[in-house]
């Protein structure tokens, strides 16, 4: 995530774009409100089309966000590879300029309205509201990949029902899982925190009376050989 462009009042649009050699990180533009909240009141809730969204972003105008807090809200849509016409679906890059932008503009009117739900809510609890539009194919990624851009110290995200025997495969629970430690990530589903499960070891084979045996035969024959066992550290 290179670049970043303020796009209208409150929104900050992002881009995935290759870095250019010698690039600097101060061309990129975050909107004037970023960190204007008081000893870390800010609060970032991830949102998007499912209704656990608002779910996410309630529980946190309820239960974090202060009359001093900043809410950013965050949301990731995917790249336009192909485009639907009256022909048939093509690739973006076969088509005329003209095609190309009629279709975007319609799909940012439509995340505009998807978005202003979550505006209203926000003006209606009484709190400062922006937003960043973040364009990626991979959700988890690009949001985890956000928090150390922005120095998030609190993301809320939602789950649904469906979801909540996720372990640790959902996106949700991804986002918990490689979120870096300075960053708290809380989890609402129906209107609840829920909690992720532990980290669990588990072995690949069964032990038994026989496995161990051969084990003792062979530590027994092997006593200088040495045993290591590396856990991967959280994904940064």
């Amino acid at each position: 995530m290179n670049t970043r462009e303020i796009t209208s009042a409150g929104v900050c649009e992002i881009q995935e774009v290759e870095e250019e050699p010698g690039a600097s990180e101060s061309r990129q533009a975050v909107p004037a409100s970023l960190g204007n909240g008081v000893d870390g009141d800010d609060v970032y809730v991830a949102v998007g089309k499912s209704s656990s969204s608002m779910d996410a972003l309630s529980w946190a105008l309820k239960h974090l966000a202060k009359p001093s807090s900043f809410v950013y809200l965050i949301h990731v849509f995917p790249e336009v590879h192909h485009i639907p016409t009256p022909l048939g679906t093509f690739p973006k890059h076969q088509l005329s300029e003209d095609q190309v932008e009629s279709y975007m503009h319609q799909e940012r009117t439509k995340r505009q309205e998807m978005l202003q739900k979550y505006l209203n809510l926000c003006h209606s609890s009484k709190v400062e509201v922006d937003t960043f539009l973040i364009e990626s194919d991979q959700i988890v990624k690009a949001v985890v990949d956000l928090i150390p851009v922005l120095n998030i110290k609190r993301l809320i995200v939602g789950t649904t029902k469906a979801n909540v025997r996720w372990r640790r495969n959902s996106k949700a629970g991804q986002i918990h899982k490689d979120a870096p430690d300075y960053c708290e990530v809380k989890i609402i589903c129906d209107g609840r925190e829920v909690k992720p499960p532990p980290a669990t070891l588990s072995s690949p084979n069964p032990v038994t009376a026989d496995s161990k045996n051969k084990d003792s035969e062979q530590s027994h024959r092997n006593k200088d050989s040495v045993l290591c066992i590396c856990f991967p550290g959280k994904s940064m």
